[in-house]
């Protein structure tokens, strides 16, 4: 995988960079703003930038206080979800996902919930949103618990007019090396509760404030995580290209969708990001990246999965993800030939 970055861009960057030079603040300065503002206004929310997506993530978790609470993930995920409950000292309840969409199932989700659970994490798999998400926003909803986003892979994601972060109280975001908007590392936070996002100006900040001069530390289990200057104008250039990657990454699925008919098919009024292109059966592909998510990746031994989380074991055994990262060389080609690198055949 290539990481493409154009010269207009490369200049835009250098630029904010003198910016960030003759303003004399590294961090702490008014790149960071223009980041979450920008990237606010293209998501349709306020936003906050943090140092990666797992602290994101952490930093809602640490929030809402799930210390000894149970917190329900989707099976099929990046480890960093559990892994951030366990860290805001939660216990990790693992549900089942869809087959159609490789996101949470909604029946397994309701049938975890007990008294003790404080919330629920949606994550938005391959650039989608969860199909089911709003029939787990309203569960979420009747039964008073929290519906956190990992919108790690959604960047470009809409369902009539939202994306990634509309549904529940938070979403966390990651700018990972290899995610649709990379920053190297780097997260952000969106959120409509205002009271939460200065609440996250302090934590991120070893728990700080100031006023008049003044230094307190009114949260104490604040930490170190900022994003600096230097990231934060890469955010600012990333923000300007992501429709433009958007663009192109919908391009080529469309040629994909007339080689591949048994893939991830979207609701109406859905568009993906396409962070990944999933198809289903497709186990003898000559060019692939990998699976979403793979046997290893699952956070339960495979009795549980074939006992108790079935689909989940299904998806690691029956999808692949197609070539569709920006700047795969093979894109130009046209659907004969396309098909004749990722299947070895042509009609």
């Amino acid at each position: 995988m290539i990481i493409p970055f154009e010269t207009e861009y490369r200049e835009n960057y250098y630029k904010l960079l003198n910016e960030v030079f003759d303003s004399n603040f590294w961090s702490e300065g008014h790149m960071i703003k223009r980041f979450e503002k920008d990237f606010g206004n293209y998501v349709k929310l306020d936003a906050r930038a943090v140092s990666s997506g797992g602290t994101a993530l952490l930093t809602i978790l640490d929030y809402i206080d799930v210390k000894g609470k149970d917190v329900i993930v989707p099976n099929n995920t990046f480890w960093a979800t559990a892994q951030a409950v366990r860290k805001a000292g939660g216990n990790v309840v693992f549900a089942d996902n869809n087959k159609d969409d490789l996101c949470l199932n909604y029946d397994s989700v309701k049938s975890k919930i007990t008294k003790n659970t404080k919330a629920v994490i949606v994550v938005h798999i391959g650039g989608h949103i969860a199909f089911q998400v709003e029939e787990i926003v309203r569960l979420c909803k009747d039964n008073d618990i929290y519906l956190i986003e990992d919108c790690a892979h959604v960047h470009g994601g809409w369902w009539n007019g939202k994306t990634g972060g509309h549904y529940g109280f938070a979403g966390a975001y990651s700018f990972y090396a290899t995610k649709t908007m990379p920053l190297g590392d780097g997260g952000m936070i969106v959120s409509k509760d205002k009271e939460f996002l200065q609440w996250v100006d302090k934590y991120r900040n070893y728990g700080k404030e100031i006023v008049d001069g003044t230094v307190t530390y009114p949260i104490k289990d604040g930490f170190n995580y900022r994003l600096n200057e230097f990231s934060a104008a890469l955010g600012v250039v990333q923000t300007q290209r992501l429709p433009k990657i958007i663009e192109w990454k919908r391009a080529l699925a469309k040629k994909y969708d007339e080689i591949f008919d048994n893939r991830v098919k979207f609701p109406e009024g859905m568009e993906s990001g396409y962070y990944k292109y999933i198809v289903f059966g497709y186990q003898k592909l000559k060019e692939k990246t990998g699976q979403v998510f793979g046997i290893n990746d699952l956070g339960t031994n495979i009795c549980d999965l074939a006992c108790n989380l079935p689909n989940s074991l299904w998806i690691t055994q029956n999808h692949q993800c197609v070539p569709i990262y920006y700047g795969y060389e093979n894109a130009d080609k046209n659907i004969e030939e396309l098909k004749k690198i990722l299947l070895g055949v042509s009609e």
